[in-house]
């Protein structure tokens, strides 16, 4: 890994970790959104209720404090989220240096504000009978929502707190003040109404953890799916297509060292020294871009990675580090989708007149990483390397474009056969024995 990789390497770390923080406060933030949202709907629906039920909220209250007051605790609570909101916004670096004792305080603030509503409405009207209404269920709207944050222990903070402060309120006025000699207060709560309450609201605040929890370790297993990518992506840098990269994070241990069956591919460009020789640096640049943008896509597209390029050349491997389907139909497909495609560049004349020579050769490899911790590099060793160099070579003797050994023609359909003529049995540079190669056939 050069300098560059490994920089941009621990760059992405660093990217890849802040993501949960971000989703963090993106979460806290439509929290914010959705208690004003919903907070603002009950307000609505309770003063509808009030509209057609006004004779028994009077029988209850005897008064209209409660409904004033709980009007004036939702504007309270839309305020604080708005602020809050805007907060996270703006401040987004303080957010993330505090984050936990933001959420902490965040949420005793909202279910403190919620218990002191109650406490107003049963000094003002003199009745305990609100500990009862439906309005104390807005304290499971804050346990529910504390999911958002994906924090268990939070949530579980968030159950027990409003549990402390509903059980406490409700055993102080039914209770603890209902001894002290007055008139004003009417104390109707029983201890299994509370506790039990209490009780649900911590079991509650349990189960919401569960299910932050659960949702954390979803979200951090994707982040690291990510991570995971991003590393086969220094790893292989572009040699390999989008598709592909998915197989490889499934079978991770092949990248470890191992031997299997690949079809290698050595891909030369005719005359290219005497084309060097008479353009600038810039010409032949141009010109092997316009090449190998191609030719890099046929064999992406047929699975296939571009090992290392060679100058005026490059060496392919089709069937590692993924191997699936026809690997040497695969190999041969890419093969004559490129030799078809300089033929249609060199007629519409793009590219100056350009032929190529291809060899392939089937067999098997000792694949892996081979490097240090500093510098690794995804390598194909074996005598079908060799062999897939020296019967490209032929190319130049027999005046073709494509010749596959033995192996690879075995290995395709009956109608892929058809497109290669038999030779006879030819002596490779380095093989002591003759091998017997095909030729493909130029229409």
């Amino acid at each position: 890994m050069s300098q560059n990789q490994k920089y941009n390497h621990q760059s992405n770390d660093k990217y890849i970790d802040s993501l949960f923080d971000i989703e963090i406060a993106s979460s806290e933030r439509l929290r914010a959104l959705i208690l004003i949202g919903l907070l603002g709907l009950e307000s609505v629906l309770l003063m509808v209720i009030y509209f057609f039920y006004r004779s028994q909220y009077l029988s209850l209250f005897n008064t209209h404090i409660a409904i004033y007051a709980i009007l004036i605790f939702t504007l309270v609570i839309i305020v604080y989220e708005a602020f809050i909101h805007f907060f996270i916004g703006k401040k987004m670096r303080m957010f993330f240096q505090h984050m936990s004792i933001f959420g902490y305080v965040n949420s005793f603030s909202e279910i403190t504000l919620l218990t002191g509503l109650f406490i107003f409405i049963v000094e003002y009207s003199g009745q305990t009978v609100i500990l009862q209404a439906p309005a104390t269920l807005t304290y499971f709207l804050f346990i529910v929502l504390s999911t958002l944050r994906l924090n268990f222990r939070l949530s579980l903070f968030s159950g027990a707190l409003a549990a402390i402060q509903y059980v406490a309120v409700s055993v102080w006025y039914s209770t603890v003040f209902s001894r002290i000699p007055t008139d004003r207060f009417h104390p109707d709560l029983t201890g299994m109404q509370y506790l039990g309450q209490g009780l649900i609201m911590v079991i509650s605040g349990i189960a919401a953890g569960f299910v932050a929890d659960l949702i954390k370790k979803k979200m951090l297993a994707s982040l690291n799916n990510i991570k995971e990518k991003n590393e086969v992506i220094d790893l292989f840098g572009q040699q390999i297509s989008p598709q592909i990269a998915g197989s490889i994070l499934e079978k991770r241990d092949e990248l470890l060292g191992t031997r299997k069956k690949v079809c290698v591919m050595f891909l030369d460009i005719r005359n290219f020294t005497p084309f060097v020789e008479s353009h600038s640096p810039e010409e032949v640049v141009t010109y092997l871009n316009s090449l190998f943008h191609f030719m890099i896509d046929s064999v992406q597209r047929h699975d296939g990675v571009i090992n290392q390029f060679l100058g005026d050349g490059f060496m392919a491997t089709f069937g590692a580090p993924v191997s699936e389907g026809n690997i040497p139909q695969k190999a041969v497909r890419a093969s004559m989708e490129i030799i078809e495609k300089v033929k249609q560049e060199n007629k519409a004349g793009s590219i100056p007149p350009t032929k190529i020579g291809i060899g392939l050769h089937y067999g098997e490899a000792v694949i892996g990483n081979i490097g240090s911790s500093v510098r690794k590099q995804y390598s194909i060793t074996g005598n079908v390397v060799i062999m897939a160099s020296r019967i490209e070579q032929l190319n130049k003797r027999w005046h073709s474009q494509l010749i596959i050994s033995r192996e690879v023609f075995n290995e395709l359909d009956a109608e892929v056969k058809t497109a290669f003529m038999p030779q006879k049995p030819a002596k490779v540079k380095g093989i002591n024995r003759p091998v017997l190669l095909y030729v493909f056939k130029e229409e």
